[in-house]
């Protein structure tokens, strides 16, 4: 791997603490950024050089978004190597990412939310547990990484909270409610134990006894959408997305919920706002006699 890409990847992963996912990412994209390169060395690397890359980059049809992203590693990529001087200047400030339409996330409605969570069937294998995830996910709004990484310690079933992991490895505290929390203690009680397994600190467990993955959600709720009249895609990003646009339709000031999905920035956040004033706006339209 070039020396460069390797001391930048380490530096995403100790100082900035990105996941693996994240890094990943990078990796990918800045390896297919050096083998476009072919010999020429990264910090001999001038604007033009870009400008091709960029070309090359259309040609192939990708999506805007998946377009932004491959720019936004090169950009960060040539940032550390100014900061590190490793180059005198950066060539990859002038470097423009496409604008991008605003996406408005999906979410489910209330009563969709119920159909999902009641879901599962309680004295199927899997169903206490399988519910309990569904609980945790709306209760919480947690990212799916953050609720396969949950373990026993982290609930306190008396303070009604839980300590979360999130994105870049930073730690806070999430309330979750009193039905949530009866889920998971009835899961838990009967959670069965695998003989010649170590005891999980995991809360969610597959069959073998292991901590469940991000895949293992997914395929949970797409098992147990079928059984839903829920026509739309579901995954547990739209289970938090949901969370926080019925706080928001409730009340709940942009802060708080900021706090409550570990979002960095409020303009992360912003954007149930937009969901919110279309739902209003539905309304208006809807009721106003001179609408």
């Amino acid at each position: 791997m070039n020396r460069y890409l390797e001391k930048f990847l380490t530096y995403l992963d100790i100082e900035k603490n990105y996941s693996p996912h994240t890094l990943l990412n990078y990796k990918l994209d800045l390896i297919e950024f050096i083998k476009f390169l072919e010999e020429k060395p990264l910090e001999k690397v001038e604007y033009n050089d870009f400008r091709r890359y960029l070309a090359q980059l259309r040609t192939r049809k990708f999506k805007p978004r998946t377009l932004a992203r491959k720019l936004s590693s090169i950009r960060s990529l040539y940032k550390f190597l100014q900061r590190e001087s490793y180059i005198k200047e950066n060539p990859a400030v002038l470097l423009m990412t496409p604008k991008l339409d605003k996406m408005l996330p999906n979410f489910l409605s209330e009563g969709e939310v119920t159909q999902l969570i009641e879901a599962p069937k309680l004295m199927k294998t899997g169903g206490q547990r399988d519910r309990a995830i569904f609980e945790t996910l709306y209760s919480s709004g947690l990212r799916v990484s953050e609720l396969v990484g949950l373990n026993i310690e982290h609930i306190d079933f008396i303070g009604n909270v839980i300590k979360v992991l999130g994105k870049g490895k930073k730690e806070r505290i999430v309330p979750i409610g009193d039905t949530a929390l009866k889920e998971i203690r009835a899961y838990l009680a009967t959670r069965p134990v695998k003989e010649g397994v170590k005891p999980q600190r995991a809360v969610f467990l597959n069959k073998n006894g292991q901590r469940l993955t991000d895949r293992s959600i997914r395929n949970i709720i797409n098992k147990h959408i079928l059984m839903t009249s829920i026509k739309s895609k579901v995954s547990p990003h739209v289970v938090r997305h949901s969370f926080a646009t019925h706080l928001l339709n409730r009340g709940a000031d942009l802060r708080s919920v900021q706090e409550l999905l570990g979002h960095v920035n409020l303009s992360t956040t912003q954007i149930y706002t937009h969901i919110t004033t279309e739902r209003l706006k539905t309304v208006y339209d809807k009721a106003h006699p001179h609408a």
